[in-house]
């Protein structure tokens, strides 16, 4: 699930209104209704706001956050799936030099 989508299921969940949440991320509820629907994205600030407020699991949240991210960066590329293996690859390779 996007991030825009996963938003707008937990402020549904929660019974918010979009501009009860809007209110407490300093913006109107044109931009919310903009990031909900995939127009927009959430600032990286926006995080910590929109988990506590929706009652999530922050770091979840930065996850389905930044994979949103990492998804409109490579979705049009032939080439997707092994451009995220090679990432992950250098992720395990950088990890397990830090613990030598």
């Amino acid at each position: 699930m996007k991030f825009g989508e996963h938003i707008k299921q937990l402020r549904e969940q929660n019974h918010l209104l979009q501009r009860q949440l809007a209110n407490a991320l300093d913006m109107d509820s044109a931009m919310l209704s903009k990031i909900e629907r995939g127009e927009r994205r959430a600032k990286r600030e926006h995080i910590p706001i929109l988990a506590s407020q929706l009652r999530t699991n922050e770091k979840e949240l930065f996850t389905i956050w930044l994979a949103d991210q990492v998804y409109e960066l490579i979705k049009e590329e032939e080439n997707a799936t092994e451009i995220l293996r090679t990432v992950g690859e250098n992720i395990n390779n950088t990890n397990n030099k830090h613990l030598v």
